[in-house]
């Protein structure tokens, strides 16, 4: 399914684009879309203290004919999303709630990431890597999570990765880079400049670059010859990056299968020899 055709995901994406007014716009849209299909253009003006004139601009920035087509597309992702449970943990949630809002969150993250991760970008990032000379992931915070898992899982399949969660050792190891190499730059919201720099970096060296983020405008998506999107709440637990770091998990696993079976024969001998010599030491401990 394209980003177009499922509205509230789109906003998500583009938010970082839009203007100061059209946020206001996508603020009362997100905030409740089941309301905001019922209401007029002008209705939906007065509630985000704009225009009709930005109302419609929103959704031409939106790549929409209009209004109307705009909410019958939301319409068709409210009924989608319906069956799922949304919202902050509040202070006075029992640990029942608090425990359906946090896997509902994560469940809702993989759900809308398979809506709009792009196949033929995924394509073309397994190709690249299955044929990479070296491997780096970049990430900051909870993104450094994702890049060490991303180490973890390139190298159990036989691949030169490595992790670099250090904003100078990042710089240092990207200029090392040359064509044949890949560097991954992880940021949810793909604005983070330590990151980008890396990425960056790794593309002057002549390495191909992969951004995995949440927004499809963001300077690192730009930046990267490759783009891979992910989509996680902006709003819920935004400090602790939950639904962000298991949508990102979940896509490198999917990078890292794909890879391994487009090198069957090669990954399943590293994974033997490993398991091999793990056996022997583990039968060796008395």
């Amino acid at each position: 399914m394209s980003q177009r055709a499922n509205t509230l995901l789109h906003i998500r994406s583009l938010y970082p684009t839009l203007k100061p007014a059209e946020r206001r716009v996508a603020d009362t849209v997100l905030r409740n879309p089941s309301h905001v299909v019922y209401l007029s253009i002008t209705e939906l003006a007065k509630e985000s203290e704009v225009s009709d004139a930005t109302v419609v601009k929103f959704c031409k920035r939106l790549g929409y004919k209009g209004f109307q087509e705009f909410k019958i597309l939301l319409a068709q992702d409210v009924v989608e999303k319906h069956s799922l449970v949304a919202g902050e943990v509040k202070p006075d949630d029992d640990i029942r709630t608090i425990k359906e809002k946090v896997f509902d969150a994560s469940i809702r993250a993989l759900h809308d990431t398979t809506h709009v991760l792009d196949v033929a970008a995924l394509d073309a990032a397994v190709k690249a890597l299955a044929k990479a000379r070296e491997i780096h992931f970049y990430g900051l915070g909870a993104s450094s999570i994702s890049a060490l898992d991303g180490e973890q899982k390139f190298s159990r399949i036989g691949r030169r990765a490595s992790a670099f969660v250090d904003t100078h050792m990042q710089i240092a190891r990207a200029v090392l880079l040359q064509q044949g190499d890949v560097a991954v730059g992880l940021s949810r919201t793909g604005e983070t400049r330590e990151i980008i720099d890396a990425v960056n970096t790794a593309k002057e060296c002549g390495a191909l670059t992969i951004a995995i983020t949440d927004h499809a405008a963001s300077r690192l998506a730009k930046t990267a010859d490759i783009a891979l999107l992910t989509c996680s709440d902006g709003s819920l637990f935004t400090q602790c990056g939950i639904s962000s770091r298991v949508a990102q998990l979940t896509l490198i696993d999917t990078l890292a299968v794909a890879v391994a079976v487009v090198d069957r024969h090669r990954s399943q001998k590293v994974l033997h020899k490993a398991a091999e010599i793990l056996s022997q030491r583990a039968g060796g401990q008395r």
